[in-house]
């Protein structure tokens, strides 16, 4: 028999589905599986998850992979995990019981607990140690809130609170028998509890919050063997079992990896749920930027450096056309949404801020709200699929401007996440921007970052360089609308935003 073809797998647990994928030592996407998640909202901007259902969904899809591995001659070498970063899943190490459903990045209950740290002049020492702002995007209200209303106890002996990556990763190793505990740099960054330049967990910032750190998990490189799959996970006859574990990063830097943006300056936007812009800052963690995020991009271990990231997130972009699907059955399925915004030449003055969840980068406004402006008696199905697709475009733009105005200037876009395939959208992307905007040939990017990290860890690619030769572009967007009325477009843009702001603070 000819010897098999190594491979490496990645799970990426997304906020709406979980994928394993199989990629190739060319950096292509040969195989994967797929499961939708169930979105629990208990109550208005309560979002939740199950993390039974969401381990179960991991388990699914890596068997189905894992059971044609044999049949096209491939042997898996390394496994990376990539996930939803913020969300937080509360479970008993001893048992294996998930003591709450995951309350997921997009939930706003801890708002009130937010502007009581503000008020209580907490916001100085969290900007200056974790990047970040207090707003309850971010994991550690989330836990207190677990601690507190949640009904868990802190002091429970087995307790843990992880984000997602650090639940699969726990549950793939062996769970309650043996199951690693272990979380990587750019997940832990995101939590509030994490210092980013001491690169540890604070026990300043677990006391603000409230938080024990002996629930936390064991931060370790984001490349780097962090265990092998169990043999409880899919049987000892399965090829994926005893596979390293050997890459984790939450899902918009693992892009920002598969995306090759290994040098300062080389910048990123994934369109999924929301929409993530990210700029690789260097191996110093610079200074606070208003309106932006500092977050650790990934941390190599012996593989490479470490880099730092400013970062400007969008909550809803990819959810607003979901919306008009789903909510108002705009159009059947998401393929038809180009086509249908194609039908008519602009928006006729109608702007739609989807602020379902509130604002994120640069307004941070918890309490605004999704406004929907400029209505007239002709305004049909494909002006308001239009203006959601301008909408996504205007959003980065206004990262993109924080970014300028912070003295980091982009100079050029790579973009990947579902709504990339649209061309309508990267060229008023292009146009908005006013740099080259690039769709790569795979918009796999983040499956593509997850799993060159734990290759790079097992030696299936030996440096950055042979990483950077796996990044091929296939088509590139360069702005052609007149500059000054790309400007005005985007002003009456800022003024539906200023519309949406403080909403929900009103009631």
């Amino acid at each position: 028999m000819a010897p098999h073809v190594p491979v490496t797998i990645a799970v990426d647990a997304g906020t709406t589905g979980v994928r394993s994928l199989v990629v190739d030592g060319d950096g292509d996407v040969v195989d994967l599986a797929y499961r939708e998640l169930t979105q629990h909202f208990p109550r208005p901007g309560w979002v939740e998850h199950d993390p039974v259902e969401l381990w179960e969904a991991v388990r699914t899809t890596l068997g189905e992979v894992a059971g044609r591995l044999d049949h096209h001659g491939r042997e898996p070498v390394a496994l990376g995990i990539t996930n939803q970063r913020e969300t937080v899943v509360p479970w008993d190490r001893r048992s294996g019981e998930a003591l709450h459903r995951a309350l997921v990045w997009q939930d706003r209950r801890t708002a009130p607990d937010c502007d009581r740290l503000v008020a209580a002049g907490h916001l100085p020492v969290v900007r200056e140690r974790t990047g970040l702002v207090l707003d309850p995007y971010f994991s550690a209200t989330k836990m207190r809130w677990l601690l507190t209303d949640g009904g868990i106890e802190a002091t429970r002996p087995d307790l843990a609170l992880g984000t997602v990556d650090s639940w699969i990763l726990w549950n793939l190793t062996g769970g309650a028998a043996d199951g690693v505990f272990a979380t990587d740099p750019t997940n832990a960054s995101r939590t509030l509890l994490f210092d980013i330049v001491d690169r540890r967990w604070s026990e300043e910032l677990a006391g603000i919050f409230g938080v024990p750190t002996g629930a936390l998990a064991d931060v370790r490189p984001s490349s780097g063997r962090f265990g092998r799959v169990h043999a409880s996970v899919l049987g000892g006859d399965s090829p994926v079992t005893g596979t390293p574990v050997s890459g984790i990063a939450g899902d918009q830097h693992a892009a920002l990896f598969g995306q090759a943006c290994f040098d300062p300056g080389m910048a990123k936007v994934t369109y999924g749920t929301g929409s993530f812009i990210l700029v690789n800052a260097g191996a110093t963690c610079p200074a606070p930027s208003e309106g932006l995020l500092t977050t650790l991009a990934w941390d190599l271990g012996g593989s490479g450096p470490v880099a730092y990231a400013l970062e400007g997130s969008v909550f809803s972009s990819g959810s607003a056309l979901q919306w008009l699907r789903d909510g108002l059955g705009v159009f059947g399925s998401a393929a038809e949404a180009e086509p249908l915004a194609r039908t008519v030449d602009s928006s006729e003055g109608v702007s739609i801020v989807p602020a379902f969840t509130g604002l994120g980068s640069p307004h941070w406004d918890p309490y605004a709200r999704g406004t929907v402006l400029g209505l007239s008696r002709g305004i049909g199905r494909a002006h308001l699929t239009r203006a959601v697709i301008e909408a996504m475009g205007f959003q980065v733009r206004d990262v993109v401007d924080a970014m300028g105005a912070a003295g980091t200037s982009v100079q050029a876009l790579r973009v990947d996440g579902g709504a990339a395939v649209m061309g309508l959208l990267l060229q008023h992307q292009a146009d908005q921007v006013r740099v080259p905007v690039t769709r790569p040939r795979s918009v796999e990017t983040t499956a593509l970052g997850a799993a060159t990290l734990a290759g790079l860890a097992e030696g299936v690619w030996g440096s950055l360089d042979d990483l950077a030769g796996l990044w091929r572009e296939d088509e590139r967007f360069l702005p052609v609308e007149d500059a000054a009325i790309a400007d005005a477009r985007h002003a009456v843009w800022l003024r539906a935003v200023d519309r949406s702001r403080h909403w929900a603070a009103a009631d």
